[in-house]
């Protein structure tokens, strides 16, 4: 059993790297075609690049080189012998990263997607949740945009949006958080990759083939094609910042998460908006300005609270403050700042923490983990002696008081009374 928990631990990082490289080639040309798109200008007229159908170039300089791409109003007069096409990097891209949602969720679901405080699913019934936002996911966009909606791009994006942040809200109350997050990422996901599959690509050969029977090809297949890719330009932003949330679980960890990605969702959008503006030859300042705004505001409302230390009491029993702790456990930070307040009147002795520790946090943060699925302790933080308890005091007390994310799903039981304790050794100094 070690030795599979070492074998996926391997398939992860070997799988999340190549997800990583072919993202990395994916979202840089996505980039660089929609900059190339607002950046070339139409030549003079008259001139022969105009005769020639050209509808804008640009010239620039990289490598030590010098690049002259044109742009065709529809196609060239004749097809050229070599002609490359952007579509296996969205491709692997999508196929890397749902090969990771198998090995890091679906394989471990029980750790990784539940959470019975949020809801007591089965690993099946998690997973079909996931999978199916999926599905749900990209049929409701691509209808939108066939639908006439889809002939009014600022609407459009007012309706994906709503529609993306009911979505988190509901995953938010069937899944566990971090599941809840990289599953709204992996549905965006899916909206792109089927672009590329469902509209680009076959919208591209329907040119090529025109062109190879010696007809003209019909533009709107370009329109219709240009119109996803500029959606997909604009869901980059969100994507990658769910990639990485996952790191910093006071984003999916509080009680108000899918409001809070909403947000960052949006002043991603504004700050790509800003450069793809820009590209064009128009600076909008307001736009940036606008997603910073967004994103102090939500670091300055999910903030924890400053917590007034108690001075020392005698024993006191814990489960009379658990409560308090309770009412404040559905604010996210606010019953973070409960438990610490309530436990700081306790006192708890290091041996009391240790106990807990070791009964509710060493089964994964160990050298040798017990815990089935973990090969290794998460993040490398270790917690089996006494001496790595008190280094990593701080690390513990955000993570099992301040944000409740750990243990992950609650899969060992800390009860929030444990979790008092906990922080009330750590108010009082951690020693």
């Amino acid at each position: 059993m070690e030795l599979l928990a070492y074998g996926v631990d391997w398939l992860n990082l070997l799988v999340r790297w190549l997800h990583l490289i072919t993202g990395i080639a994916w979202i840089g040309a996505s980039f660089y075609f929609v900059w190339l798109d607002n950046s070339i200008r139409p030549p003079k007229p008259g001139s022969e690049l105009a005769k020639k159908g050209v509808s804008g170039e640009l010239w620039a300089v990289h490598g030590g080189g010098f690049y002259n791409p044109q742009k065709y109003l529809v196609s060239p007069a004749e097809l050229p012998a070599d002609l490359h096409w952007f579509k296996w990097e969205a491709y692997a891209t999508w196929l890397s990263g749902f090969a990771l949602l198998f090995i890091v969720y679906y394989f471990n679901a029980s750790a990784m997607m539940i959470d019975k405080s949020v809801a007591d699913l089965s690993q099946w019934q998690a997973i079909g949740v996931g999978l199916g936002t999926l599905l749900l996911g990209w049929t409701v966009y691509d209808l939108l945009c066939r639908s006439p909606l889809g002939q009014k791009d600022g609407l459009l994006g007012i309706v994906m949006f709503v529609f993306i942040v009911a979505v988190a809200f509901v995953l938010t109350k069937l899944l566990s958080g971090r599941a809840a997050y990289i599953h709204v990422g992996a549905m965006i996901g899916t909206m792109m990759v089927g672009n590329v599959l469902m509209l680009i690509i076959p919208g591209q050969r329907k040119l090529v083939e025109a062109m190879e029977q010696g007809k003209s090809p019909d533009p709107i297949h370009g329109r219709k094609a240009k119109q996803r890719s500029v959606h997909n330009n604009y869901f980059t932003l969100p994507v990658l910042l769910i990639m990485i949330s996952n790191h910093y679980a006071m984003t999916y960890s509080h009680s108000y998460s899918w409001l809070l990605l909403g947000a960052i969702i949006a002043a991603g959008v504004l700050i790509r908006h800003f450069f793809n503006l820009r590209h064009h030859g128009r600076t909008a300042w307001g736009f940036p300005a606008a997603g910073v705004a967004i994103l102090l505001a939500v670091a300055v409302a999910i903030a924890p609270r400053p917590v007034a230390k108690a001075a020392p009491m005698t024993q006191a029993v814990i489960a009379g403050d658990a409560a308090a702790i309770g009412a404040g456990h559905a604010g996210g930070n606010g019953g973070a700042d409960a438990a610490a307040t309530a436990g700081a009147a306790h006192g708890a002795d290091f041996n009391r923490v240790q106990a807990i520790v070791t009964q509710r946090c060493v089964s994964c943060h160990a050298a040798q983990t017990t815990q089935p699925g973990f090969a290794t302790a998460p993040a490398g933080v270790m917690l089996h002696t006494a001496e790595l308890i008190r280094q990593n005091a701080a690390k513990i007390n955000q993570q099992a008081v301040v944000l409740k994310s750990m243990p992950i799903g609650n899969m060992t039981n800390i009860t929030p009374e444990e979790r008092a304790e906990i922080g009330a050794w750590f108010a009082a100094g951690a020693n």
